[in-house]
């Protein structure tokens, strides 16, 4: 992300101390949220750039107010999380963990490809190129967006075809452990056949993406996603009605299974690729193909690529050891990927709500503070950002882990999946507790640094973050029972996310002076305290609600509408008495909203 994007008209260095108490609130009524489409691609272990990133600030196009396109976004956001999460639930109930391992293999393949050749190039690279020349050249940018696409197909189009020629080559490199059995490996590949032509549609659909949104287009990005998810979710349900919700081993399931569930995936994704289509042309795009590539600037997009690539690279391989040892352990008393994956999920669905807004708030602000110099104002917003998503994140945590027994039960025990399994996903849902708010921190100021520029700084800082991932992983599979695992696996993440944030606040602090550590430090003592109470306040109404062992499901209900409120309302009281800033800011933001 180029600092140059955005520009402000208070340009200089700011004189004085740090200070923020007059800036702005960083979640306000008509902030934009996201504008790049929800994947719903399940990343274990790993932060990968540009699946959360906010996009650059659009040219707006006649009619279409900020407040408009941030309802537009939100709504969309909402309803396609929300999708996104019950086909996950419907497709564990029709899988089951064993075969839902191997779906989860399979479903890996075309994103770590995607993010291999695009992924996080596109919300670093080519989307603020994108803008520039929209803005920069006399037809809009319309030629130069025809070349990019037209290479993009040929690029894509050969990768898929590699792909899936190579698909059981893929297979080995998720399942080296000697205790995978060939039928497991034959059943990924299988799957993976049908499903790596995801690789084409996802490419296509993030660069459609964002050729509408540098024209003013939020709608239709927003909302396609959610036909994907309708699909898989009809995929799912016609799974349950045709062979029901019985656990089977990898050899018993037949082509025709097969077929179901990866041709269905793969038709979601190309569907909502399609459905993109008619709105480049309510934009005024034409398709033409053109082959002068040479006008790309495929060397500058190469080296301003080159360390986003190596982030990515990194990222990848401690995914793939994860998912290696996870596949090692499969076992009837272990969380295997399919559950590990919902679990992240659940941790990407709070940071993604509450963190990317802050974020997106942010970025404009620092890239603007980088461009004119004013580094003391990228410190402002990155210590009022860190407190801010501390605070909001907090209680989400408390809730996670002191009610990961009924949150897992009431989501994942369908179908296929019995008592134990479920109930062995919840301590992996407390290690997500955990690895929560570090996480979001650490993008925090991973997006620092692209409002600087400093993708080199980013990718840098990533290499020992990932390190330590990998060896506290394989710390864990030496050490640990196979049960424990996957709960060993999202501490190692958090412990990892943490190193990240350390690093990369030492590096900031040292490059833009001071960020507000002092400031930080109280309100995190503040945080603790409320999350304290809050924790032994939840504790104490789970021994009192109904339900001891294996919860039923009214139960599990039970105590996360009760236990939920009770935790909420604890920790929002001990915040007010605490007073805790950023928990008054958003209280008195909501009450606007109410009443307005």
């Amino acid at each position: 992300m180029t600092g140059g994007l955005y520009r402000s008209s208070n340009a200089g260095h700011r004189d004085g101390p740090y200070d923020d108490t007059q800036a702005p609130p960083l979640i306000e009524a008509d902030e934009a949220r996201l504008t790049v489409p929800d994947a719903d691609v399940m990343a274990g272990g790993g932060d990968v750039p540009g699946a959360e990133a906010p996009s650059p600030e659009p040219q707006a196009s006649s009619g279409n107010s900020t407040a408009g396109n941030s309802l537009i976004m939100a709504a969309g956001s909402l309803v396609s999380r929300g999708t996104g999460f019950l086909r996950t639930v419907v497709l564990t109930a029709a899988l089951g963990t064993a075969i839902g391992d191997a779906y989860a293999n399979a479903q890996l393949f075309p994103g770590m490809v995607y993010d291999f050749l695009l992924g996080g190039i596109l919300s670093s690279v080519l989307l603020p190129l994108l803008v520039r020349r929209r803005k920069a050249d006399a037809d809009g940018g319309q030629a130069f967006t025809q070349t990019l696409l037209s290479l993009a197909v040929i690029v894509l189009a050969v990768a898929t075809v590699i792909t899936v020629i190579a698909a059981p080559l893929l297979t080995m490199v998720l399942n080296t452990g000697d205790n995978v059995s060939p039928e497991y490996r034959d059943l990924i590949t299988g799957l993976s056949r049908l499903m790596l032509p995801m690789l084409f549609f996802t490419g296509m659909s993030a660069l459609i993406s964002a050729v509408l949104n540098t024209r003013g287009h939020f709608a239709a990005p927003m909302w396609t996603p959610i036909l994907n998810n309708i699909i898989v979710i009809g995929v799912g349900g016609a799974y349950l009605l045709l062979y029901g919700a019985t656990k089977l081993a990898p050899e018993q399931m037949t082509p025709g299974r097969i077929a179901l569930i990866g041709g269905g995936t793969l038709l979601g994704v190309a569907v909502q690729a399609a459905g993109l289509i008619p709105a480049l042309r309510n934009v005024g795009f034409r398709w033409k193909w053109r082959f002068n590539f040479r006008d790309l600037g495929l060397g500058e997009l190469g080296r301003l690529g080159a360390w986003m690539f190596c982030y990515v690279v990194v990222n990848q391989i401690g995914l793939a050891v994860a998912f290696n040892l996870l596949n090692s352990a499969a076992g009837a008393e272990s969380t295997g990927p399919l559950m590990y994956q919902n679990v992240y999920l659940l941790l990407m669905m709070a940071h993604g709500i509450i963190a990317v807004s802050i974020i997106t708030a942010l970025m404009p602000r620092m890239s603007a503070s980088a461009a004119d110099g004013r580094l003391a104002d990228i410190a402002a917003d990155l210590s009022r950002g860190m407190r801010t998503a501390t605070a909001a994140l907090a209680p989400v945590a408390v809730v996670y882990g002191v009610l990961a027994g009924p949150i897992v039960v009431a989501l994942f025990r369908y179908g296929a999946v019995d008592s134990d399994e479920a109930f062995a996903t919840s301590f992996v849902l407390i290690g997500a507790s955990i690895a929560l708010i570090p996480f979001s921190i650490s993008q925090l100021f991973t997006f620092a640094n692209y409002a600087m520029s400093e993708n080199k700084t980013a990718a840098l800082v990533n290499l020992p973050s990932v390190a330590v991932r990998i060896a506290l992983y394989v710390a864990c599979f030496l050490i640990l029972d196979a049960k424990w695992l996957a709960a060993g696996l999202m501490v190692s993440n958090a412990a990892s996310y943490l190193v990240s944030a350390v690093i990369s606040a030492t590096i900031l602090r040292r490059r833009i002076g001071a960020i507000g550590m002092r400031e930080v430090a109280g309100t995190l003592l503040k945080v603790l305290a409320a999350s304290a109470g809050a924790i032994i306040v939840g504790i104490l109404v789970m021994k009192l609600l109904p339900g001891d062992g294996a919860l039923s499901r009214m139960e599990a209900l039970l105590s996360l509408f009760v236990g939920g409120a009770v935790i909420g309302g604890t920790y929002v009281g001990l915040a007010l008495l605490l007073r805790i800033h950023e928990v008054t800011q958003v209280l008195n933001m909501v009450i606007r909203k109410v009443r307005r």
